[in-house]
């Protein structure tokens, strides 16, 4: 099976040569592999480094191509790989992320059992090992902290609605067409909706394992959490039933606190404000009881990796959440536009 490798990339020239590696380790035939890079008019020395690789190993695949993506965001990124593509199916991979060597052929080896559509677990890691990056690993990879999703936290081989890091057979873009380029962070959610509803199933291999990076600081982390709650508030008005009940969750906490604080300072009925106060004082009581609890199961499940930052475990989770919640209550009520992640 001939296999398209893609990447996009934004200014990533710090992580870039790390997936290139991975790629051009993969113990599949060369012969039988393409590589297309997609550089979104990076300010700094990323598509550089595309063309480097393109000239190492442009004789050790089929072919290596490095294209340009002047909208910057990653569908219209995605859209550009699918307009050029030679493959009888094309994997894409972020430039964020790690894969073995066998990552391509336990891919191949799925889809030539019949599947059309497959993926498996990705789990996240950090760049490098400090007690701080290990507590913010910790509540990245917790499902308190990020998302229930099957690539996060494995159920076995089965049919998911979504995966990251997906194969693709050539017929599936044939058929549902492009990326949604209005959707600049949960266009994965959308088309794999239009997947489904054209017949297509997503399947997911425990055994087909890849890797993501957390973002490497706090700020950085609450940054990416708002913008992936901002851009589920604006896919809630293109595509609601895309999504799931559980990426509102957050929005839901956070308009509870808004409700609470608009209810114990009205001073109108007093009956009403003592309830207001009841229903605040169980709210936290239960929010900290929780995040206590799976802070706890966290840092059991972490081992040796044990240290004093993870007392700050139940605190990030209200950032984190807190974070993704106000970023969907502001794309409910803002335009829905491309813009770069």
């Amino acid at each position: 099976m001939f296999i398209t490798m893609c990447v996009i990339a934004y200014n990533e020239e710090n992580a870039i040569d790390r997936i290139l590696g991975d790629i051009a380790a993969q113990d599949y035939n060369h012969n039988d592999m393409e590589v297309v890079l997609v550089d979104g008019a990076s300010t700094d020395n990323t598509k550089k480094h595309l063309d480097n690789f393109k000239e190492k190993y442009k004789d050790d695949f089929r072919r290596v191509v490095v294209l340009d993506n002047p909208k910057r965001t990653l569908p219209s990124g995605w859209n550009v790989a699918l307009r050029e593509y030679k493959g009888d199916a094309i994997i894409k991979v972020d430039a964020h992320a790690e894969i073995p060597k066998d990552f391509v052929s336990k891919n191949v080896r799925v889809l030539e059992s019949g599947e059309d559509i497959c993926g498996g677990q990705r789990p996240v890691i950090i760049d490098e090992e400090t007690p701080w990056k290990n507590t913010l690993l910790l509540a990245e990879s917790s499902m308190f902290g990020s998302s229930i999703a099957p690539y996060r936290n494995n159920p076995g081989k089965t049919y998911v609605k979504s995966m990251f890091h997906a194969a693709y057979r050539r017929q599936v873009f044939d058929k549902v067409g492009f990326f949604n380029e209005n959707l600049a962070r949960t266009e994965d959610n959308e088309i794999h909706y239009r997947m489904r509803e054209a017949g297509f199933k997503l399947c997911f291999d425990p055994d087909i394992i890849s890797y993501q990076h957390i973002r490497s600081s706090l700020p950085k982390m609450l940054k990416q959490k708002y913008s992936n709650g901002l851009w589920i508030g604006k896919t809630a008005k293109i595509c609601p039933q895309c999504l799931s009940l559980y990426h509102f969750v957050p929005f839901a906490f956070v308009s509870a606190i808004i409700m609470s604080v608009i209810g114990t300072g009205q001073k109108i009925c007093m009956p009403l404000n003592r309830l207001a106060k009841k229903l605040t004082k169980l709210m936290w009581s239960v929010y900290g009881l929780l995040a206590a609890v799976m802070s706890a199961f966290s840092v059991m499940k972490a081992g040796k990796k044990k240290n004093m930052t993870n007392v700050a475990l139940p605190f990030l989770f209200l950032l984190l959440h807190v974070s993704y919640g106000v970023g969907t209550l502001k794309g409910l009520l803002s335009k829905t536009d491309g813009e770069r992640k």
